[in-house]
């Protein structure tokens, strides 16, 4: 029978199995009360505010230079200093928090979306299919992640978009790896086989019953490499294989305060201390996460 004429009365029993199992809306309402989920939202909502309103809050061009403020130390009008060149140092963090905070964000779903699905595949159906894509998965999982980035990048060329694909082709068998073992495990469950009894076809069961049970744990993933994905996007610029100055980058301003760090210590110090917060945030949000909506480690 098509999974698009299964009558509703026969699908209702799989419906009502699922049910109880995953109430994910009220255990994100659960969530909010943990403290280091609090701590980290309002970390991370004050510093995305900051960089999204980067227009409003400054007037200054991040890439304008005036050789007569070099080195100049931070003050009212310019609350982060400037740099060798003269630049407004608070314009040009808030600007490169963008472009890092962006970058960071394409990188986790780019890598999630595809490594779930890999994940998805390789774990509903098994065998020899199954096995040979999760092979793949390992040998790329055996690289260290900077390498792989770093390969890759030299490959395709510096660049962000070149720099986002590369953090991204880390990130998937991560995630690949760990929703083939979820689906594995969520497959042999009586509810599944019971959908399988009724007819029910292999997309309808992956997008209906055996997703939203390893969607958790994904969403806890995604959170935590949000400060990864932020600080990987930030070695690459570091490194020149990422944003290309003069745009404003954290990589590229950190890459520019290195030599000038005794002088004038801010150049380094304020893209860092932003770039530390927001990676912070990220893993308190995803602490908090893990230990209230992760099925592995909710109360039984």
């Amino acid at each position: 029978m098509n999974v698009t004429e299964m009558p509703d009365d026969a699908a209702a029993p799989v419906a009502e199995a699922v049910r109880p199992r995953e109430k994910a809306f009220h255990r994100l309402v659960r969530a909010l009360r943990h403290r280091s989920l609090r701590v980290g939202l309002i970390i991370c909502v004050v510093l995305t505010t900051l960089a999204a309103a980067a227009p409003l809050l400054v007037t200054a061009d991040p890439s304008a230079q005036n050789p007569m403020l070099t080195f100049a130390p931070p003050s009212w009008a310019a609350p982060m200093g400037t740099d060798a060149y003269g630049r407004d140092l608070f314009a040009r963090v808030l600007y490169g928090a963008r472009t890092t905070m962006l970058a960071s964000l394409c990188v986790v779903v780019l890598g999630s979306v595809l490594g779930t699905i890999i994940g998805l595949v390789a774990g509903y159906f098994g065998g020899i299919f199954g096995f040979c894509i999760m092979r793949l998965v390992d040998l790329l999982l055996a690289f260290p992640g900077i390498l792989l980035a770093l390969s890759v990048t030299a490959i395709l060329g510096p660049g962000l978009g070149h720099g986002v694909i590369a953090i991204a082709t880390v990130l998937v068998p991560v995630y690949a790896r760990m929703v083939e073992g979820a689906t594995a495990e969520v497959r042999n469950l009586p509810y599944v086989k019971a959908a399988v009894a009724l007819g029910a076809g292999p997309t309808w069961i992956i997008l209906r019953h055996i997703l939203p049970n390893v969607l958790s744990g994904v969403i806890v993933l995604t959170t935590t490499w949000l400060g990864i994905g932020a600080l990987w996007i930030t070695a690459l610029g570091f490194l020149g294989l990422g944003v290309q100055p003069p745009e404003p980058e954290l990589g590229t301003i950190l890459n520019d305060g290195q030599n000038y760090i005794s002088l004038a210590w801010w150049i380094t110090v304020c893209p860092g201390v932003f770039l530390s917060l927001f990676v912070i945030g990220t893993n308190l949000v995803g602490d908090g996460l893990r230990d209230e909506i992760d099925p592995t480690l909710a109360p039984r």
